[in-house]
């Protein structure tokens, strides 16, 4: 390879190490082309390009484009695979952990995801979760599910209190209520009764004085 050659690929390298939020790294030791061919295809459908760059030119475009937590995992044969924009992590883990159990001969490293760097073990669990679409629907019947509950906590008791009131006034209208009408009458037969009948105190103090005057 010529030295322009190389010149341009770590330049070509380091752009898409500067513009790539989530990357992985893997050894690729071993495969052959088919199933280099057959992994780069996969991870492609997943939105991830499969490239094979020389330890010492992947290192010229870590330092170029300052991704310093790729340097530690540039260690024998390297394959990096650059998230696209677009593309699922998920599915692009998973397609590289089917692999490496499938071969017995790939090897996941690790990777870096914004800036940060995650082991191979970490890669291996994110490939364990479920599809981006089956994540999203479960994160928003997260948010549903909630405000569904509240909305029948609010409403079922005016429902209830609505029912409440129906079943009331029809026991009413059954029933009949005329303790309204016999209230006044009542008090009205009990007034003059009371009026008529006379105080003991007085007839007492009446008869004392009569009985002083004879």
């Amino acid at each position: 390879m010529h030295k322009d050659q190389k010149v341009e690929i770590v330049k070509e390298l380091a752009e898409r190490l500067r513009s790539a939020e989530t990357l992985f790294v893997a050894d690729y030791r071993g495969l052959t082309m088919p199933q280099i061919d057959e992994l780069r295809s996969k991870l492609l459908e997943s939105g991830a390009r499969f490239t094979v760059v020389k330890n010492t030119l992947t290192r010229r475009a870590a330092e170029a484009a300052g991704a310093d937590a790729l340097l530690a995992l540039l260690e024998g044969p390297t394959a990096i695979a650059f998230l696209e924009a677009d593309g699922d992590m998920v599915a692009v883990a998973k397609a590289l952990a089917d692999a490496a159990r499938e071969t017995r001969v790939l090897a996941i490293r690790g990777g870096v995801m914004q800036g940060r760097a995650v082991s191979a073990e970490e890669v291996e669990q994110l490939a364990k979760l479920p599809p981006v679409d089956v994540l999203r629907g479960q994160v928003l019947g997260a948010i549903v599910a909630p405000l569904q509950s509240l909305l029948g906590l609010v409403t079922a008791p005016l429902q209830n209190l609505h029912g409440l009131i129906d079943a009331r006034i029809a026991q009413l209208e059954e029933q009949g209520d005329t303790s309204a009408q016999h209230a006044p009458a009542d008090e009205a037969e009990a007034a003059p009764a009371d009026a008529a009948a006379p105080a003991p105190e007085e007839t007492s103090d009446k008869t004392s004085t009569e009985n002083e005057e004879a």
